[in-house]
């Protein structure tokens, strides 16, 4: 597995700790996380994860209304949280990583689904991820 890909999947499974188990204290929660992922987060690793992790947490208030938009009959809080958070670290992606094509990023989104999700969430998510990038016009 590539080092974007363990970004990506560590990244997934804090923003899920955080809304699971969140203190109210993102540096203590990411603090316990790091230390329970050491070996995981390698220097070629973490720093892409903590751009994820921290991109997402400081872009909520962007990303949330895109994903509730073009979910149908879907509010955020309602979602799987998995799909919800594989999600939000695509659309950061799509929003404020240019130096990502939108097709890897998808791609990326649609795989960690289908390892980490249900079996309709691949669909699921590629269809609001490719409709928040034709919105947004990449």
């Amino acid at each position: 597995m590539g080092d974007r890909r363990q970004s990506r999947e560590l990244a997934l499974q804090a923003l899920f700790f955080l809304d699971m188990n969140a203190s109210g204290d993102f540096q203590a929660d990411m603090d316990a996380f790091c230390r329970e992922n050491e070996t995981t987060l390698t220097p070629t690793v973490k720093p892409f994860f903590m751009d994820l992790v921290r991109g997402v947490m400081a872009e909520s208030q962007k990303i949330d209304p895109f994903l509730e938009k073009y979910s149908r009959n879907w509010k955020v809080s309602r979602m799987p949280a998995v799909d919800r958070n594989i999600m939000r670290i695509a659309t950061f992606e799509l929003l404020e990583r240019m130096d990502i094509p939108p097709s890897v990023t998808i791609n990326e989104a649609v795989d960690i689904a289908k390892k980490y999700s249900t079996r309709d969430s691949g669909p699921f998510v590629n269809g609001i991820l490719d409709q928040i990038r034709l919105a947004i016009g990449r």
